[in-house]
């Protein structure tokens, strides 16, 4: 980026090919996923982490360049898809050997760029955060989001009821056909009504939100007892007026998380879930990446724009040839 500002600030320059730290992996990327946080930090408002690289990019699939010498999991050669700290929109990008998960048997490289960010945000926030439960109700904002098209089908592949909102008709139908029970058009329906109704009354065990704003207030209302909510990102804004006794008449907990800034370790320690967990259902066909369009990389501008403009269903990708 030559500043902050629209995608006229991004531009494609020659640079070095980066060089392996301990624990590290060099991957030649064939594709990298762009991801709201992407358009947030060339907007100025979201930082790269100490140490991290300052190029846009959090996840690429591609093949192993080069390893580290304390590196034994990885060879040269081998095809991953990985989370990165930053530095995916190049054709070489560093990452942690440990953030790196084979690419799915069944799944091609481009299709693997859209894995890395959103399992590992639906992983620890759903499950490890939230420990959402077979036979417990997650409702999902942003049902056709990257994060919300993983989580839907990841929550119904684990076995729990799943509803969602989005902002059109036709969005609701592609919730609903990736598994949602339930599928709520924000614009035109109060989902705390909707998904009362839907419950009986006893209302939704989790809600995982991207939202915040307008939304907290009336999240608290649609959960259930002992409900969580995890917020994991503010789209129309991060400060609320809240009222402590829902949360404490029934019991609820309230939480969130970003995920660039934990550490290696605790990031590793995700992988190894999403390996165990979620690698055989995505290896059975049981969930897929959701692919709205794939740029080749010289449109890197278009594809910001078209993520910007909120029409799209699923992830946009860079392809790198």
């Amino acid at each position: 980026m030559s500043g902050h500002g629209d995608p006229d600030v991004m531009q494609i320059v020659a640079a070095p090919v980066p060089e392996v730290a301990r624990g590290e992996v060099l991957i030649r990327v064939r594709a990298a996923g762009v991801n709201r946080p992407d358009l947030v930090q060339r907007a100025g408002k979201y930082p790269p982490p100490p140490g991290a690289s300052p190029v846009l990019g959090l996840e690429v699939a591609g093949t192993i360049a080069a390893v580290a010498d304390d590196v034994t999991e990885w060879r040269i050669g081998d095809e991953v898809c990985a989370l990165t700290p930053g530095g995916g929109y190049a054709e070489f990008a560093l990452a942690p050997a440990s953030h790196c998960l084979p690419v799915p048997r069944g799944l091609s490289v481009i299709d693997s760029a859209a894995l890395p960010e959103t399992a590992f945000t639906v992983w620890t926030n759903v499950f490890d955060r939230a420990r959402l439960q077979p036979g417990e109700c997650l409702l999902v904002h942003g049902g056709t989001s990257g994060i919300g098209t993983t989580a839907i089908q990841l929550a119904v592949a684990m076995g729990a009821r799943v509803f969602a909102t989005a902002g059109t008709d036709e969005k609701c139908a592609f919730c609903r056909k990736l598994g949602a029970e339930l599928a709520v058009n924000h614009r035109t329906e109060d989902f705390v009504e909707v998904t009362q109704r839907a419950t009986a009354g006893r209302g939704v065990d989790v809600i995982l939100d991207m939202v915040g704003g307008g939304y907290v207030a009336r999240n608290l209302k649609a959960l259930a007892m002992e409900g969580r909510l995890v917020q994991i990102a503010f789209m129309t804004g991060a400060r609320v007026e809240l009222d402590l006794a829902p949360i404490m008449l029934k019991r609820l907990t309230v939480s969130g998380s970003t995920l660039r800034p934990r550490s290696i370790g605790e990031k590793a320690h995700i992988a190894s879930a999403l390996r165990a967990r979620v690698w055989p259902p995505i290896e059975a066909g049981r969930i897929r990446p959701v692919i709205h369009k794939v740029f080749p990389f010289e449109e890197v501008r278009q594809a910001h724009r078209e993520l910007e403009g909120g029409a799209h269903i699923g992830k946009i990708v860079l392809e790198l040839r």
